[in-house]
């Protein structure tokens, strides 16, 4: 069959053997490509905002290349250009990508071997859908950085394979930043992969109807990511308080608990911005209301918080028990995940009504009627006493075992949009916040997809033991996160799970993780902490979670950094500005400021608060007695550091 180039405006089309591909400017120094093999393209969910303005323009400031995006088309093959980006496109489809100014290329799709799959590999699985792998051609000493959280313990992430599937801990964002000077957008919410190896690139999307992708080309590291953030949507600005230190644990029972916790933090002369409702609070799972035998006055408790200037932020789950009073409702009327195959109950949890174990199901957030539904009960209970700051916890969805080819939701199966869940769940309460007028968002979330920085969210790594191991772990996952569009981030201080506050290493790890948190984006305290104490299971409540429940050596460094972290504020609201602004995440490798310098690009275990200043946290035993620190140029750094 004949090879088939057809062109709209600045929109190239090419067509083989039943495969359309089409090519699109989209922002600044960027392309879409979309190819199917069913006929015509759907509008599917994406990570994509609307198309940016000045889409057939550059954003380089160095040299701006002002001339609009051109089609060229030649003996055999044609090429589109849209500013810095060049892509040609042979007559058999293969496509190259290259830097329009230097001429270097970025990527290409492998040459074909006749006997291999093509680069763009589509296997029907049904009369719509197919199982869809995308190849390219493995480039020498090429980086890849982003891709969201993982805790693989590792900042370049080349040679790894990453599950694209969100799991506590594990957050897919499927955007990378290569550092041969181009990011790449997986704009596909399928579960699948992505296989960095040394002989080629690999995304694979399990079951989809069409490819999908982004190229986004720039000068520099802070230029990709910027385009990459306005083009999925910038973050909103974030309110100065919430810059503070956040106090929290697994879990506050009652009213009376949390409020004498907060007024131990007044009465000590400690700063103190958010305290926490953790889960179980409510009467039962998608009740989403406080149980008046434990919280019989929540406004009043909103009330003297907010008069001690302190803000409560309240866990809410995105799971209905079939015991729950909105459950009927929600089921009449489809706004629940159900199940393709038996009963649905994707997991199993110890709620507070009746006793034992409930099996769970999610609320559809891909269904605007059910977020609406959920948000309405949300305002009534929680907003409408003063309640604006929102734990979206458990958000992946959280679901046991973890078979998304069980899951039916109103966007389609779930191997095919489960990654895109806790997107449109954030959507759901960022539109419900801003239609009561709302005008700043904080919402803490357990996962993210690209583009959940539009919705005001923020992100934590989840459920992470209390080790040594893991703080390594969380620097190199933040880094990878920021670079992935997300600017708010943090970590439960201390670690989730099994840490005794007893025991003379857990708290010489609590001192090294604050001493590192007082440097993240967001300044949170959290854990389930050793001995428990109360109920067993979900609902149970661990120790003490304060700073001075760590022992008087401890609570000495611990105050010191919570007055640090005050001093540090209106250099952080600063770098807020320039995030929502810019899109320039405040935590990010030396490589996004020094791209120049070979060596930033190999630094794992230090990162960059802005431009001014350079973070080298001790992550081992407080018995070391010091650490090296590359410090780029050596010179206009002022050595310092946070306590002794």
């Amino acid at each position: 069959m004949e090879t088939t180039f057809t062109v709209r405006d600045t929109t190239l089309f090419w067509s083989l053997n039943g495969e359309t591909l089409w090519l699109e400017p989209w922002g600044p120094d960027a392309v879409r490509v979309r190819a199917t093999e069913r006929g015509h393209f759907d509008d599917m969910p994406g990570a994509l905002a609307e198309p940016p303005e000045g889409a057939t323009q550059s954003a380089t400031e160095a040299e701006p290349l002002s001339r609009p995006a051109t089609v060229q088309m030649h003996d055999g093959s044609a090429e589109l250009t849209n500013g810095l980006l060049r892509v040609l496109v042979d007559a058999d489809g293969r496509l190259h990508f290259y830097n329009s100014r230097s001429g270097t290329l970025l990527t290409e799709e492998p040459v074909r071997h006749f006997y291999n799959p093509p680069q763009r590999n589509f296997r029907a699985t049904s009369s719509d859908l197919y199982h869809l792998e995308c190849s390219f051609a493995a480039q020498p000493g090429e980086r890849f950085y982003g891709l969201g959280q993982h805790q693989h313990g590792r900042l370049d992430q080349k040679g790894c394979v990453i599950e694209l599937q969100q799991r506590n801990t594990e957050v897919c964002i499927p955007f990378t930043l290569s550092s041969r000077g181009y990011g790449f957008l997986w704009n596909n919410p399928a579960v699948g992969r992505v296989e960095l190896a040394e002989n080629a690139t690999r995304w694979v999307a399990e079951v989809t109807r069409q490819l999908d992708y982004v190229v986004i080309a720039g000068d520099t590291p802070a230029d990709v990511i910027g385009r990459y953030v306005a083009m999925t949507g910038r973050p909103p600005l974030l309110p100065e308080w919430a810059l503070g230190f956040w106090q929290c644990k697994l879990r506050y029972r009652t009213q009376d608990e949390l409020l004498g916790v907060a007024r131990e933090y007044r009465r000590r002369g400690l700063p103190l911005a958010v305290i926490v409702v953790d889960y179980f609070h409510w009467t039962m799972m998608g009740d989403w209301q406080f149980d008046p035998a434990f919280w019989p006055d929540p406004g009043a408790m909103v009330k003297e918080l907010k008069s001690m200037g302190v803000e409560l932020m309240v866990s809410v789950w995105a799971t209905v028990n079939r015991n729950s009073v909105n459950y009927e409702e929600m089921q009449r009327r489809g706004l629940l995940v159900c199940a393709e195959r038996g009963l649905p109950g994707f997991m199993s949890i110890n709620d507070r009504f009746p006793a034992g174990p409930s099996n769970v199901i999610y609320y559809d957030a891909t269904n605007p009627e059910a977020r609406a539904f959920v948000w309405d009960k949300v305002r009534r209970n929680y907003h409408d006493l003063g309640i604006r700051v929102l734990w979206l916890d458990a958000d992946e969805p959280e679901i046991y075992p973890m078979h998304h080819d069980n899951l039916r939701f109103a966007l389609g199966n779930g191997m095919e949009v489960s990654s895109i869940y806790p997107l449109l769940h954030q959507k759901g309460f960022y539109e419900g916040m801003r239609e009561v007028g709302e005008q700043e968002f904080v919402f803490l979330s357990r996962s993210a997809w690209a583009g959940s920085q539009r919705y005001g969210a923020s992100v934590w790594s989840g459920d992470i033991p209390s080790t040594f191991e893991s703080l390594h772990t969380q620097i190199r996952a933040g880094l990878n996160i920021a670079v992935s569009g997300i600017p708010w981030w943090t970590t439960d201080i201390g670690g989730f799970r099994d840490g005794d506050i007893r025991d003379p290493q857990f708290q010489e790890l609590i001192v090294r993780w604050f001493q590192y948190g007082v440097f993240c984006p967001l300044f949170r305290l959290h854990g389930v902490r050793q001995p428990l104490n109360g109920e067993e299971g979900a609902m149970q409540s661990g120790a003490p979670n304060e700073i001075w429940s760590f022992g008087d050596m401890a609570y000495g460094i611990l105050k010191s950094l919570l007055f640090l972290r005050e001093k540090l504020k209106p250099y952080l609201m600063e770098l807020n500005r320039r995030a929502h602004e810019q899109g320039l995440p405040p935590m990010r490798p030396l490589f996004v400021d020094f791209p120049t310098d070979v060596h930033a690009w190999e630094v794992e275990d230090e990162f960059l608060l802005g431009p001014d200043l350079l973070v080298a946290p001790s992550l081992d035993m407080v018995s070391a007695t010091g650490r090296s620190v590359y410090r780029r140029g050596a010179t206009g750094w002022t050595p310092g550091q946070a306590t002794k």
